[in-house]
């Protein structure tokens, strides 16, 4: 059974998710404080965290920057901060997805599993696994999750490594921000297109060696991004 912690300090809305997520079959753990969900997450007992931004003692910004130092597990900021910025820091700071207050109980646990599916799929399926991919410059372990650039390895979060991994099967073919969007987090895109903007960003600084003069991930203006070989 997998086991979701939810770090809110709205016991109202903890409790809500709470019951929610446990009638459709998870195991569900809840903090009301930053620092108390920071420690419980570091822990590593967890498949994936609901996190609110505005909490006492460690903001969830925080508390996202401190997981991915260490985990690649699913991370959904769910918060009433709206502004674009706020979004584009969060997937900055690597979060898969950025659920809106008030949100549709429905939604937010189909969020829940197409992220936890794809997470399934990313480290534990054989077909991920089973083969390596090698192109000018990078190579790719499909069965161990390690990307080498120049023989140097790298670090993706688990979206970043995702999104490579599409890019490189599909080469040379013009993909939409919407399409990316719909095919690696598996959701309608809603227009929000920040998500893809901020990951192709940062896969460019750690696999370009110019991310102002990208080689590989190129942006066709208008229209979306290409992988080129």
């Amino acid at each position: 059974m997998k086991r979701i912690l939810i770090i809110e300090d709205d016991p109202i809305i903890a409790e809500v998710q709470q019951d929610y997520l446990s009638a459709n079959g998870f195991t569900v753990e809840v903090a009301d404080r930053g620092d108390v969900g920071l420690e419980m997450a570091m822990r590593g007992e967890y498949d994936l965290l609901l996190l609110d931004l505005m909490l006492p003692h460690t903001d969830g910004y925080e508390i996202c920057r401190q997981i991915r130092k260490i985990s690649n597990v699913p991370i959904l900021i769910v918060s009433a901060k709206k502004e674009e910025v706020d979004k584009i820091r969060g997937f900055g700071l690597g979060a898969d997805d950025y659920v809106l207050k008030p949100f549709g109980l429905g939604e937010l646990v189909a969020r829940v599993k197409a992220h936890l599916a794809r997470y399934d799929r990313l480290v534990g399926s054989g077909e991920w696994r089973k083969d390596e991919i090698r192109l000018p410059g990078i190579r790719v372990d499909k069965k161990s999750r390690r990307v080498f650039v120049n023989e140097t390895e790298i670090s993706l979060t688990a979206k970043e490594y995702e999104l490579l991994l599409f890019m490189v099967a599909h080469p040379n073919r013009v993909f939409r921000k919407e399409e990316l969007f719909e095919r690696i987090w598996g959701l309608e895109a809603n227009g929000d297109h920040a998500t893809v903007t901020v990951h192709v960003s940062k896969l460019r600084d750690k696999i370009e060696r110019d991310p102002s003069r990208p080689q590989y991930i190129e942006t066709v203006w208008g229209v979306g991004y290409r992988f080129n070989l």
